[in-house]
């Protein structure tokens, strides 16, 4: 065999080769040593993964870069003194705990619904910022009703009670979003425990950078 048909067929191999390896891709953990997270959705349980297409690209929902400012403007890495800012493997750490039954922690979706089903967070729950503010209707009795079911305050005589209230886990779309941050300025000027509030500033536009699952309301 002379040298021209000895290049050809090697080219020939590595090109017949190259759609197999394409296709094989290489494993998407969430860490180096964990790949699946198990939470509780909805009575159902769901694994929290990544895309393990090594092609796959954003959800063109997340896609855009340039959202009209006001409103969606960048907002602070610290929202407000004691509220905590976190990121992905916190939020899939207290979503754990509280699926475990941990019920210390609730996971609260800020979103309103024509967000939310599109997907949310495995394990959250939806409490849109309009139903904690005053401005946009939300009455005394509402609010009251809400920070007892959702947020295990107690009330006396108008007053709330934070001595048992949930570590509340709050998102919204991103760091562009106001709709977390909204329910989360209310939650302290009700009197919540700053230090009761964790912010996970990325949201579902970070969640879906990551390739993370989703899951319907």
């Amino acid at each position: 065999m002379n040298k021209s048909k000895t290049l050809v067929s090697v080219l020939t191999g590595l090109i017949l080769a190259l759609p197999i390896a394409a296709q094989a891709g290489k494993p998407v953990g969430i860490t180096g040593d964990i790949m699946a997270v198990s939470v509780n959705h909805n009575g159902t349980a769901t694994d929290i993964t990544r895309n393990q297409d090594n092609a796959n690209t954003v959800n063109p929902a997340f896609g855009k870069t340039s959202r009209p400012c006001p409103p969606f403007c960048i907002q602070p890495a610290v929202l407000a003194p004691g509220v905590e800012t976190i990121a992905e493997r916190e939020v899939i750490h207290y979503a754990k705990m509280m699926s475990d039954g941990d019920s210390s922690i609730v996971v609260v979706d800020s979103r309103t619904p024509n967000w939310v089903t599109k997907g949310t967070i495995p394990s959250a729950i939806n409490i849109p910022w309009t139903k904690l503010n005053p401005a946009k209707g939300a009455t005394p009795i509402d609010i009251a009703e809400i920070m007892q079911e959702v947020f295990n305050v107690t009330e006396s005589e108008g007053l709330f009670d934070f001595t048992n209230a949930k570590t509340a886990v709050m998102f919204c779309n991103g760091m562009w979003c106001g709709q977390s941050p909204n329910n989360i300025k209310n939650l302290l000027k009700f009197g919540y425990p700053a230090h009761k509030i964790k912010w996970y500033r990325g949201g579902m536009q970070d969640w879906e950078i990551l390739g993370l699952s989703t899951a319907k309301p």
